[in-house]
């Protein structure tokens, strides 16, 4: 399979899927040195899959059996290593069709990941040591085994760089990069984190990665024997069905589904930063799954915030990746887009500004591969969950912006936690308010997600907190805030005495 340049398809599309087609025909052909061409992997058959596995198997023990202290000292050399290949990484990205300012931020999450802080706490929570008279007692935690991780297409490299965490863990891992967009998650594995592990001693086969067809290769881990956890990123209902198949099959799901995110603005809210974090649901043209999907309002400054939100609107714009200050990614599929934005529009819903395709410059167009950043406004809670821009996620440059029904302050926060823990996803949500009252309530009641923050960034990253993980239809049936180190391997009690006669120890003196 071969890698062309996002900014092929926005220079000369003729020219791009020619090239494209060309080399799905015939790969050895000369069109292979196209300079649209930035990349090249070839596809796993089921005989790499299982080798992939395999191999995992092997080396698992050894690695496993290494001290853990050797072990999470991988996670600040990855991090000294992104930061060194810095452009690397992010040429990698925008290569396919992220913006520099999104691959910045994706960027950002992985320097949070692994910095000093968060591992520092990983390390306590994998291994705490406690004195109790004679004895020495440990509470630890022991990798599960062989981990395959299944990145997703519009995040692939930042989230198949998480397989560095299940490897601090001591476990094994087997990553498959999306057939159709393989160069960056390859690049990460192959280029960055395989000569750290070398470097450690790691056994081969410590680190896979194949580029497979999705189904057979999720099959495949299914059935492997030698297969324990299952990182599966994904839409909610393809991923809920995944979850009882590997529990049918004795594997650990671990899901990272579709996120509905909700961002609630209260009246005493600073309103321009407020209008700022809900801009932030445009970033990659919505098609990221911790980005606001919804907004909350109370009445009382509900117009300013809009006209607000409208003025940020004009600085979300499209371009070519490479371009400092673009936003937008293409859209090439946009039919759900215009069906989530009509229906919402006829069940009373009001345009405040978008809903249109355009063109690189911005241009209105009906053939343009962006589409506009895009703000409903909907009256009232009640009737808000009636709708899918509200009800689930949409995945695209749409935001609902859903103003409570006029009611006393102590009523609207009722309702307003009520509607966020309501919420049949959980990935984030995130508080604007000036009152210590309303965000120690917050803080107090909302357990719906992995993730709350208040009066800052709502997909800004933070060390320590998780950039993963929900409940809900974002996390299935075990979903929490993900942190893979943890979530890759489980918890063992460990009593060392000495001089401590048994029967003692069982009746007491």
């Amino acid at each position: 399979m071969y890698t062309l340049t996002a900014r092929s398809l926005l220079e000369d599309v003729f020219t791009s899927v020619n090239v494209k087609r060309t080399l799905e025909r015939n790969p050895e052909s000369p069109a292979a040195l196209h300079p649209y061409v930035v990349g090249r992997c070839g596809v796993a058959t089921v005989a790499d899959i299982d080798a992939a596995v395999d191999a995992a198997v092997s080396a698992a023990p050894e690695w496993a059996a290494t001290p853990l202290s050797t072990r999470m000292r991988l996670g600040p050399m990855f991090r000294a290593k992104l930061q060194e290949r810095r452009e690397e990484f992010l040429s990698m990205l925008m290569a396919e069709a992220h913006p520099r300012m999104l691959a910045e931020w994706e960027l950002s999450c992985l320097e949070q990941v692994y910095s000093d802080e968060s591992c520092d706490w990983y390390r306590q929570q994998m291994s705490t040591e406690f004195d109790h008279g004679p004895r020495r007692l440990i509470v630890r935690r022991c990798p599960d085994g062989v981990v395959c991780i299944n990145p997703p297409q519009n995040a692939p490299a930042p989230s198949a760089a998480l397989a560095v965490l299940v490897l601090m863990a001591g476990n094994t891992v087997v990553v498959r990069a999306p057939r159709s967009i393989a160069l960056s998650t390859m690049y990460v594995l192959r280029e960055l984190v395989a000569p750290l592990l070398r470097e450690l001693g790691a056994p081969p086969g410590a680190l896979n990665v194949v580029c497979g067809k999705p189904q057979q290769t999720l099959e495949r881990w299914l059935g492997h024997p030698g297969v324990n956890d299952i990182l599966y990123f994904g839409g909610s209902e393809e991923g809920l069905r995944f979850e009882r198949e590997c529990v049918a099959r004795g594997k650990k799901p671990i899901l990272e589904l579709a996120g509905n995110d909700g961002l609630v603005v209260w009246r005493d809210a600073d309103l321009r930063l407020a209008a700022e974090a809900i801009a932030e649901c445009f970033y990659g043209s919505g098609q990221i799954c911790m980005v606001p999907n919804y907004v909350l309002a109370h009445p009382a400054i509900a117009d300013e915030l809009l006209a607000l939100v409208r003025a940020e609107v004009g600085n979300v714009r499209p371009g070519y990746p490479e371009d400092y200050g673009v936003l937008l990614s293409p859209v090439r599929r946009s039919e759900k887009f215009f069906r989530l934005l009509n229906q919402a529009l006829q069940e009373g819903a009001e345009l405040v500004c978008g809903g249109r395709r355009i063109e690189l410059d911005g241009t209105p167009s009906e053939t343009g591969v962006f589409l506009e950043p895009t703000v409903v406004r909907v009256n009232g809670l009640r009737e808000a969950r009636c709708l899918d821009v509200v009800q689930h996620e949409t995945f695209f440059p749409l935001i609902p912006f859903v103003v409570a029904e006029p009611a006393s302050d102590e009523l609207l926060l009722e309702r307003t936690i009520g509607f966020l823990n309501d919420n049949i996803y959980g990935l984030r949500n995130s508080l604007w308010t000036t009152s210590a009252d309303v965000t120690d309530r917050f803080v107090t009641r909302v357990h719906n997600g992995g993730l709350l923050k208040v009066n800052d960034s709502h997909i800004g990253f933070l060390p320590y907190l998780p950039s993963h993980g929900g409940t809900g239809l974002t996390g299935g049936a075990f979903g929490e805030a993900n942190y893979p180190i943890l979530k890759t391997s489980h918890l063992q009690g460990v009593s060392i005495s000495r001089g401590v006669r048994p029967r003692t120890a069982v009746f007491g003196d």
